[in-house]
């Protein structure tokens, strides 16, 4: 009698020798000895077979983290680079006890530690010129803008998330070096222009990169812990600004780091399997993944097949099975900020995150910006500020799957504000100066936790296929953090003021945002919009 094979053997599929079984057969029915293809989302694969925060993404968030590290260089090196040295009377029309050398005839009067100790002293930009300094400071926070729409949209398309993070990474070397070589203030303006646009993509890029290989009950703790990074690169800014007194040597300190997180850091970091599956690549999405089953000790089974989440809904509501072949060489599935506004669910949610990011990136850097108004030692403060952001991300971790991401969304831009209104009511002299400082510390502590979590809520607020672009429209919604060294000009309780009521109006906004507490990360907008009707990923 023929040996007839086992997945063949029962009646109905009985088969002539020269008949091949149906990819039908072979796909669709239970074959005795080989398992059947299950697709499965990244977040179930993580759930059930990977691991949601092992040994391996551990290292993976560590290592992506640290450009947070190098865009707080970038960004905060100008509270040093630009600030107004002391100065010395050298004749007898001047007077040692002024606050300022305006009024003072030239020759009277020479810079603390030279020309050379800031850009203030580099081009006399005191008195008439002072805007100048607010000017710089605001181009950079508008290059900051254009950057996180621009490089948004490329790492969510044809860059990827590693790859844009790479790019911006060697354009913060390249502009920050030539930064110290200005040789006027104009060309010292448009090289702060550039490095803003590339240290706009480095941060985003940097926290989706980190969070996207982590589980869904990891990912909250997990991404409000990339902010330690951001400040603990503001404290080595402060260290390294105190040992260099030149602006200039001052820019190439801080731009050297990004050079070797480029060649030493990056060649370890793996890129998203969320953005390869998205894109069509759904073999080295599984590669991404099989790696990841690896690292954490566990074995991720042959049979598991990555899916989008609209791939799963859909074969789950109408009974089918795709084609394991038909999966792994799907299309590319790609969104842009015109799908965001068309869809009736993130529509609102992104109208809502741009006015929340535009108040609270106001209040943040207002406050970080403002240290140069305290009459306190600046690299001390400085320091201080960065180290008070520091609790704040613990508080936040602990209670963020306690009590969701609203609630803290609003109380701590409530907590800014409060503490923002009160300062404005204190002078700056005596006691009250330091009390004034002390309630600016507690403005950053709210404000430095907004800034953490809205990164949170946002990522989980919108698709994989357009995340990244989602977060830089909000993230160009910093025409704030613009406004925030215009409003520090201003100085005295007018600052204070404007922070205080910006504070409360983002909290105020943030109650008609949803809450995203256990929620999936969602891949395609249809996977979203099934949820929000009430139709489970499975």
């Amino acid at each position: 009698m023929t040996n007839v094979p086992a997945k063949w053997s029962t009646e109905s599929d009985l088969r002539s020798p020269l008949v091949q079984p149906s990819k039908e057969t072979t796909w669709n029915k239970p074959v005795q000895g080989l398992q059947q293809p299950q697709k499965l989302t990244i977040d179930d694969v993580l759930q059930q077979h990977c691991g949601e925060f092992g040994p391996w993404q551990l290292r993976h968030f560590v290592l992506a983290s640290l450009a947070w590290a190098l865009e707080g260089l970038h960004t905060m090196v100008m509270i040093f680079a630009d600030q107004e040295p002391e100065f010395r009377c050298v004749g007898t029309s001047c007077a040692e006890w002024a606050k300022t050398v305006c009024g003072f005839e030239p020759g009277s009067w020479d810079w603390v530690g030279g020309a050379g100790s800031s850009t203030v002293a580099q081009w006399d930009l005191v008195c008439g010129e002072k805007f100048k300094v607010g000017l710089v400071q605001a181009v950079f926070f508008g290059g900051f803008m254009i950057g996180a729409g621009i490089f948004g949209h490329l790492s969510d398309s044809s860059l990827g998330r590693k790859g844009a993070l790479t790019v911006v990474c060697i354009m913060n070397v390249v502009f920050g070096c030539l930064t110290a070589l200005a040789p006027n203030y104009w060309v010292y303006l448009l090289l702060r222009l550039f490095t803003g646009i590339s240290s706009g993509g480095t941060g985003l890029c940097s926290f989706v990169l980190a969070t996207e290989p982590i589980g869904p009950r990891s990912r909250g703790v997990a991404g409000m812990s990339t902010f330690y990074f951001f400040s603990g690169g503001i404290a080595l800014l402060s260290g390294i600004a105190y040992l260099v007194r030149s602006w200039h040597a001052l820019y190439i300190a801080s731009s050297i780091p990004s050079i070797l997180f480029v060649a030493l850091i990056l060649p370890f970091v793996s890129e998203s399997p969320r953005w390869y599956l998205i894109r069509g690549r759904a073999s080295e999405a599984m590669k991404v993944m099989s790696s990841i089953a690896k690292g954490n000790g566990k074995h991720l089974p042959d049979n598991i097949i990555l899916a989008l989440d609209e791939e799963v809904n859909n074969d789950s509501t109408n009974g089918t099975q795709t084609d394991k072949e038909e999966l792994e060489t799907k299309q590319a599935v790609t969104g842009s900020l015109i799908d965001v506004i068309r869809s009736p669910v993130t529509r609102i949610r992104l109208f809502l995150a741009v006015f929340i990011n535009f108040f609270f990136t106001t209040v943040y850097f207002g406050l970080s910006l403002n240290a140069v108004n305290l009459g306190t030692n600046l690299y001390l403060t400085v320091l201080i500020n960065a180290v008070a952001e520091m609790p704040a991300y613990l508080i936040i971790a602990l209670l963020l799957d306690k009590t969701g991401r609203k609630p803290l969304a609003i109380g701590t831009q409530w907590f800014s504000g409060a503490f923002c209104l009160v300062a404005s009511l204190m002078s700056n002299v005596g006691i009250w100066k330091v009390l004034r400082m002390l309630c600016g510390v507690c403005g950053i502590f709210g404000s430095a936790g907004t800034y953490n979590l809205l990164f949170i809520y946002t990522t989980e607020l919108f698709p994989t296929v357009v995340r990244n672009v989602a977060l830089g429209v909000t993230q160009a919604a910093q025409v704030g953090a613009i406004l925030a060294p215009i409003i520090v000009f201003m100085g005295g309780a007018w600052s204070f003021t404007i922070f205080g009521v910006f504070g409360i109006a983002g909290g105020l906004l943030s109650l008609f945002l949803p809450e995203t507490l256990n929620q999936p990360l969602y891949d395609t907008f249809k996977g979203m919009e099934d949820a929000e009707n009430g139709l489970r990923v499975a």
